[in-house]
């Protein structure tokens, strides 16, 4: 079961020395208040680097995760693809029982981090490599801005979508493997673990049919965004399509006119009442594209890619399946 036995001391020392911050100062801060840095208490100890592996481990885990230390390492809201370990970060990563990552390029930095790991029976679940054959490539779509290294060195390398906890079926399959690992290093409470798994994949399963109820008569099954594009997992497993900006893991933040005007078209062509974008997005690609249209009622709404949500988002109240609800009922309204 991708479990890797591996380590991190010395790298710890490497990023201190190199004074690295993240993506700013608060970072070391904000991870500091939610791990304590560490594993010094002799608790069972997991390191999550995303939100929804963070809240999957807390529904799993149930009460006992009250006596245990977990870590959401981007804890602060920072965006994935912008992520850098504080030292504080990967001093909690080094001595955890359990370490869960997505893999792909934005985590490109754990493997260094993993190679001196002073637990030598960490688990280690890496999403990518938990999925296996239902990873997808990343999608290059018509009109889609180009990214600029690809221009450059046309390189054939294969680059993986990472927003893989955006298809429910693939959180069933995680969650199971999350089940399994804390059952090998708690086994005492092994029993309860696996009542609450089976209890979370039936909502998991009941989410799955929500959004299937949603979309399987909808008439336009054709969305646009004037944005990044990370739900290519979502729309697959419902059967819809899409026209977008960039793709999901796109750095770039200005969209061209070729592109402005391709994404105008289409929602001339599609008739599209509703263009969509991303959480914390300013919006203007969106209205630029409305601009250029014949669709100047046109509305702008928004899914949530469950990226860049804060512990101050935790402690309000809000989970993955929260989210994955407000995205469920967007979508209702768009294609109802």
């Amino acid at each position: 079961m991708f479990i890797r036995k591996t380590g991190i001391i010395s790298l710890a020392m490497a990023v201190a020395a190199a004074g690295l911050t993240g993506c700013g100062a608060s970072r070391e801060s904000d991870t500091a208040a939610v791990t304590g840095g560490a594993k010094t208490s002799g608790k069972l100890s997991v390191v999550c680097t995303i939100f929804p592996e963070y809240d999957w481990v807390k529904q799993i885990m149930g009460d006992h995760a009250d006596e245990a230390d977990v870590t959401y390492l981007l804890s602060s809201g920072t965006d994935l693809h912008n992520y850098q370990p504080t030292a504080s970060d990967i001093m909690s990563i080094s001595s955890c029982d359990i370490f869960i990552h997505v893999g792909g390029e934005s985590d490109k930095w754990v493997e260094d981090a993993l190679d001196e790991a002073v637990n030598k029976d960490m688990q280690v679940i890496d999403l990518l490599e938990l999925l296996g054959d239902s990873a997808k490539e990343e999608e290059i779509k018509e009109g889609m801005e180009a990214e600029e290294e690809e221009e450059e060195d046309g390189e054939d390398e294969v680059e993986y979508d990472e927003h893989v906890w955006l298809s429910l079926k693939n959180a069933q399959t995680v969650c199971s493997a999350i089940s399994e690992a804390l059952s090998k290093a708690d086994p005492d409470n092994t029993e309860d673990y696996s009542s609450s798994l089976a209890d979370y994949t039936k909502k998991l399963a009941d989410m799955d049919e929500s959004f299937r109820a949603v979309t399987e008569n909808a008439e336009n099954k054709t969305l646009i965004f004037g944005d990044r594009f990370p739900f290519r997992y979502l729309f697959d497993d419902y059967g819809l399509d899409y026209y977008a900006a960039f793709v999901g893991c796109s750095a770039e933040s200005e969209a061209s006119f070729s592109t402005i005007s391709f994404l105008s078209d289409k929602l001339n062509e599609l008739e599209c009442d509703t263009i969509f974008t991303i959480e914390n997005s300013d919006k203007s690609i969106a209205e630029a594209v409305i601009r250029n249209s014949d669709r100047k009622d046109c509305t702008v709404a928004e899914l949530n890619s469950i990226q860049s949500v804060s512990m101050n988002d935790v402690n309000s109240g809000v989970t993955y399946l929260s989210l994955m609800q407000q995205n469920c009922d967007v979508l209702a309204e768009y294609l109802g």
